[in-house]
């Protein structure tokens, strides 16, 4: 049986979106204080690693508060995903690295259109992608 923790073997996205820069994103909204996210760090970052059609971020919603906006984390970690366009996915996610891939899987292979994560996820993805130059 696989280490819930464990990374698992990387499949290349058949998606065309994800492999264009400014396609898909994984961010991760933190606390430094956070020992989850301490933890949770190196399996995002071995995940990054692995899916280099994926834009991974790591933003520390404290130091970066222009980015969380108004947005309540009450459970970390959250995560926000988005195609590059739209945020599609934002909310606290098990600190596993299958988790989080299986998440991305699912995403990519949805049908393109579908409904987006609200206004205030997609609010937040775009602070995010400015700040972060794209």
């Amino acid at each position: 049986m696989q280490s819930p923790a464990a990374l698992p073997e990387s499949t290349p996205s058949s998606n065309p979106a994800a492999r264009v820069p400014g396609g898909w994103w994984a961010v991760c909204l933190c606390a430094a204080w956070c020992g989850t996210c301490g933890v949770y760090r190196p399996l995002f970052d071995e995940l990054a690693r692995a899916h280099p059609d994926v834009r991974f971020e790591w933003v520390d919603i404290e130091d970066d508060s222009d980015i969380a906006g108004d947005l309540d984390v009450e459970t970390f970690p959250t995560l926000l995903i988005s195609d590059g366009e739209r945020a599609l996915f934002l909310g606290p996610l098990l600190p596993q690295a299958p988790v989080l891939a299986r998440l991305l899987t699912s995403l990519q292979a949805a049908a393109p259109g579908g409904a987006g994560a609200g206004g205030e996820a997609q609010h937040v993805f775009e602070r995010v992608r400015a700040s972060r130059g794209a």
